[in-house]
C-alpha cells in the first residue's frame, strides 16, 4: 500500500490504513491497483502527484487495474482515451460527462485493454483479482483461488445489479416531459409513434432530440423502463412471467424475455431465482 506520505489513510467507516511506503519510494512495479474513491476532485486535490506517478510507471511497463470509482483516477491520466472501460453502474452518467473520450461499457463487470483493467462496483474487486490471476498465472491457479475464497469464476456482466436511472441532466424540456410521460405510462404506450403524438412532436424529431439529450433512443429507454418494472415485480411478487409481461406493456412473453436477457444478460427465470421472494 503506497500513498503520497506515510500518514494514515482515512477510509469510510472510520477505518484507517497505514501505507507501507510513499510514492517516491517505489522504484519499479509490475502491477498497480487503484481502489475505489469517494470524491474524485478531493482525491486529486489532496494527491496531485498520483497522476504523474501512474503515467511514469505505466511508461516503465507497469500494468494498472482500477476498481469501482477508482476508474475515475485511471481515466484522469488520459490512458483510457479511446479505450473501453467500466465503473460502478451508479456513476455511469458522471463518468461519461467527465470523460467523453473514454468508451464506457457499464454493463461489463471487467474491461481489459492489454495493460489497463477496470471493474464495476467494489465487490467486483474479487472478480478482477481472479481475472488477473488467470491472465498472469493461469486458469488452474485462478480456479483453485476461487474455490478457496468461495467466489464465482468468469462473471462478465453487472447489468443484473444495476438500477435504471433516468438520465435527466440535460436542458431539453420537451425530452424531459417525454421522459416523465414514459415513466408514468410505460405500460400503455403502443409505439414510439404513439409517444411522439402524445408529446406533440414528429417521431423522427423526437428520436433525434431524445438521443441527443439522453444518449439513448426512445425505444431503448422505454424497454429499460419496462424491464426495471418487471424486475421489481419479480423481486416482490410471485406472479407468472406471462402476467408480468402484460402488466409492463407487452403481449408476447417470448419477445419480452429476449429483451430482458439482452438488457440484463440474465434470463427472467434466473433473475427471479436469485432476487425473487424467498421460497421456503
Amino acid at each position: 500500500i503506497v500513498n503520497s506520505d506515510l500518514k494514515p489513510i482515512q477510509c469510510t467507516g472510520a477505518l484507517s490504513i497505514l501505507p507501507h511506503r510513499t510514492l517516491d519510494q517505489v522504484d519499479c512495479t509490475d502491477l498497480i491497483l487503484i481502489p475505489s474513491i469517494v470524491d474524485i476532485n478531493k482525491t486529486l486535490d489532496r494527491h496531485p502527484d498520483v497522476i504523474p506517478w501512474l503515467l511514469h510507471h505505466h511508461q516503465q511497463g507497469a500494468q494498472i487495474a482500477a476498481m469501482c470509482t477508482g476508474t475515475f483516477i485511471l481515466a484522469e491520466t488520459g490512458l483510457l482515451d479511446r479505450k473501453t472501460a467500466t465503473t460502478h453502474w451508479g456513476f455511469t452518467e458522471i463518468f461519461r460527462e467527465r470523460y467523453p473520450q473514454v468508451r464506457l461499457v457499464p454493463e461489463r463487470l471487467i474491461t481489459d485493454e492489454t495493460d489497463l483493467y477496470c471493474c464495476g462496483a467494489s465487490n467486483a474487486c474479487f472478480d478482477l483479482s481472479l481475472y488477473l490471476i488467470r491472465k498472469l498465472a493461469g486458469r488452474e491457479v485462478a480456479l483453485q483461488t476461487a474455490k478457496a475464497f468461495v467466489c464465482d469464476l468468469d462473471r462478465f456482466y453487472q447489468s443484473e445489479w444495476a438500477v435504471f436511472r433516468c438520465q435527466k441532466s440535460h436542458r431539453d424540456n420537451l425530452v424531459r416531459r417525454t421522459q416523465k410521460l414514459m415513466e408514468k405510462e410505460y405500460s400503455s404506450l403502443a409505439s414510439i409513434q404513439d409517444l411522439a403524438g402524445r408529446a406533440g412532436i414528429g417521431k423522427r424529431s423526437l428520436e433525434r432530440r431524445f438521443k441527443a439529450a439522453t444518449g439513448e433512443t426512445p425505444l431503448y429507454y422505454l424497454q429499460r423502463l419496462r424491464v426495471e418494472a418487471a424486475k421489481r415485480m419479480m423481486e416482490t411478487e410471485n406472479l407468472p412471467f406471462d402476467q408480468i409481461t402484460y402488466r409492463v406493456g407487452y403481449e408476447s412473453p417470448g419477445y419480452f424475455r429476449r429483451i430482458f436477457k439482452r438488457i440484463c444478460h440474465i434470463s427472467p427465470k434466473e433473475y427471479r431465482r436469485k432476487w425473487g421472494p424467498l421460497q421456503l
